[in-house]
């Protein structure tokens, strides 16, 4: 097994690195510091080469990534060991679907929706349709050459004909549900799997009628995340339970069900059947499971690359390949053997990723990806991987220490610079999967974490953890049907921003976001009120000693005055909220284009960096503050910017 160590130091030697440019220390004189607005390029921000689905033809596996600029199909060649081409996919944030049809791979891609065929013969690589779903999330080829995808928001499937080009609407199988997460087609049905209440659905491709398979012991579960079909068999994973449905084709009343067995698996990510077994993968531990498709005892394989996920289980020459972020395993089911391929050692092109969150504590900058952090050394300009099992979604240093919360198991995690690992302190459970906010309260001395739900649940979190003693409390609810957003301590009172959203694919059913106060010693939420009426989300809190202020999804400003108890005052300062930070008497924030000051007595504000088109995971706007508030950490495009600042202090 290789180790845990960033596969691009390997890439290094094959000339795939990216080189970053030398990065000098603030410098500390006020009278020879930059002006506010001026900008520092401290170049990519996030570099990584993460997968997001895979598929043979021939000896070659050619492998889909995701969260690159432009993303690439590389073609892994098994005879000679090596990357032997990049075929650049120019469309979308990723590819999260791809199959064949003979020797044509076809690659589906997520934000935009679009569908390509790459021929392996010509090498040529043709755009054919586009959609205008969110993305393309599965697909699958039937027997007789006909392409199906699976699509979210809407839940819907789509037929594609490769000889006459045309694309046929199947309409939702589940109506009301949003996501097509998994889809398998023989010479009769096309089969969906169905989130976020789950479904098993079988459409007849030539009447378009649609029955349930899935069984009623099964239908509260939340998704049908994965699946594989056989001849004779139907088998599919199942969240957030960890469980694997295995169905009798020509009598799904004939059933089993399947539990992972490690310890907190939540996930049934990929499911392969091949040769008289069902193999699946499990999430958060990285599991390798297989059983019996006939009935038999499961069987653990191991642990090829502890908490990846597997984004994809194929077979090729008698083996079992399982795509993941870091690489790709080889299970041998001959010898038993578990093998550990770096796609990035093999000449996989690493890039710049949109990233998902950016943190500084004086010395390093950390910029949050897929599966860790890249740390930006700002004295030094280097750039060091933390690997973290995860997504680094929001991070908080405290005396030393730097907090990261990480999705999807709404973990916390605890590094101090200079490490060369983080330690994870715990896992919040309660079907939460994705942190929102992190916040100190020295009076009390807990770090809270707020948390949104798993797709399809009602509800977000509070988590109080207690770095002393090591002790976790969860509420939930806090704010009853609402996800706690953001977050910001004052003297042991603990203001709440809320969004109406609660779990994903879940619609609103409460139609204003609040602003709410917890009292970290009573445990009690002493107050709440609605900031401005039809607001869908507090986006960040931030607080003087007089005031908490928060910034609202519209880019609307409000002041809450801790002495009158009531919103005072709002200004209108951008068109999407981002994040807010505060020194002294002055305000930041951004959206994906610029950054603003806002001076917080006149309650004025203006733009002071324009033209930034950052390019944040999942099109929102980070946004982070030096200790020492001289400067911002922001993106401009995929690179991390530093960004002078002057604040008001007096």
């Amino acid at each position: 097994m290789i180790p845990r160590r960033r596969f691009l130091q390997a890439a290094a030697a094959t000339g795939a690195a990216v080189s970053l440019p030398a990065v000098s220390a603030l410098p500390a004189s006020a009278a020879t510091r930059p002006a506010e607005g001026a900008v520092t390029d401290l170049g990519p921000a996030s570099v990584a080469s993460p997968l997001g689905n895979g598929e043979f033809v021939g000896d070659v596996l050619y492998m889909g990534s995701r969260g690159l600029d432009p993303n690439v199909v590389g073609a892994w060649d098994l005879g000679t060991d090596s990357i032997a081409e990049h075929f650049e996919i120019t469309t979308g944030i990723g590819i999260w679907a791809m199959c064949k049809v003979g020797t044509d791979v076809y690659v589906g891609t997520h934000s935009r929706s679009d569908l390509y065929r790459i021929d392996t013969v010509s090498r040529e690589v043709s755009k054919l349709a586009e959609y205008p779903d969110h993305f393309i999330w599965t697909m699958a080829a039937s027997p007789d050459g006909k392409i199906y995808m699976g699509m979210s928001e809407p839940g819907r499937v789509v037929e594609y004909d490769p000889a006459t080009g045309v694309s046929r609407d199947l309409g939702q199988p589940a109506p009301g549900e949003a996501y097509v997460r998994s889809i398998q087609a023989d010479d009769t049905y096309v089969y969906a799997g169905i989130g976020s209440n789950a479904h098993l659905i079988a459409i007849h491709r030539q009447t378009g009628e649609k029955r349930e398979l899935l069984p009623a012991e099964l239908l509260d579960r939340d998704w049908v995340s994965s699946m594989s079909i056989s001849d004779t068999h139907i088998a599919g994973g199942l969240n957030s339970t960890a469980e694997l449905v295995v169905l009798d084709k020509a009598d799904p009343t004939k059933y089993r069900i399947v539990k992972a067995s490690a310890a907190g698996e939540k996930y049934t990510v990929a499911v392969l059947i091949h040769d008289g077994w069902v193999y699946f993968a499990g999430r958060p531990t990285g599991t390798v499971y297989r059983v019996p498709v006939d009935g038999g005892e499961l069987e653990v394989l191991g642990v090829p690359f502890p908490e990846a996920q597997t984004v994809r289980l194929l077979e090729h020459g008698g083996r079992i390949y399982g795509l993941q972020d870091p690489g790709v395993f080889v299970y041998d089911p001959a010898t038993g053997s578990m093998d550990y391929a770096s796609h990035v050692q093999r000449g996989f092109r690493a890039a710049a990723e949109a990233p998902m969150s950016v943190h500084s504590d004086g010395r390093v900058v950390y910029v949050g990806g897929k599966s860790g952090a890249d740390l930006h050394h700002l004295a030094s300009g280097e750039v060091t991987r933390l690997d973290i099992p995860g997504e680094p979604k929001t991070a908080i240093t405290v005396d030393g220490t730097t907090y990261l919360g990480i999705y999807t198991q709404a973990a916390l995690y605890a590094h101090r610079a200079g490490d060369a690992e983080a330690t994870l302190l715990f896992r919040t459970g309660h079907n939460q999967d994705r942190p929102k906010d992190l916040a100190y309260d020295r009076a009390t001395g807990l770090i809270a974490m707020s948390t949104q739900p798993e797709p399809g649940h009602p509800n977000g979190a509070l988590n109080l953890y207690d770095p002393r003693t090591g002790k976790l409390d969860t509420y939930r609810p806090v704010i009853e049907r609402q996800t706690v957003f953001s977050l910001t301590a004052v003297a042991g009172t603990l203001f709440l921003g809320t969004s109406t959203q609660e779990g994903l694919g879940s619609p609103p059913v409460t139609p204003t976001a609040k602003l709410a106060a917890f009292d970290l010693r009573t445990r009690t939420v002493a107050w709440e009120l609605e900031v401005l009426p039809g607001i869908g989300a507090v986006m960040d809190l931030a607080h003087t000693p007089r005031a908490v202020y928060g910034i609202t999804n519209t880019g609307v400003l409000f002041e809450y005055s801790l002495v009158e108890r009531a919103i005072t005052r709002t200004l209108k300062v951008s068109e999407r909220g981002g994040d807010l930070l505060i020194s002294g008497f002055t305000a930041y924030t951004s959206d994906v284009n610029a950054v603003y000051r806002i001076d917080l007595v006149p309650f004025t504000a203006k733009k002071i960096v324009d033209g930034l088109a950052s390019d944040w995971f999942g099109g929102g706007s980070r946004l982070n503050i030096a200790p020492n508030g001289r400067a911002l950490y922001a993106l401009k495009e995929r690179n991390l910017i530093s960004v002078a600042i002057h604040p008001r202090l007096g």
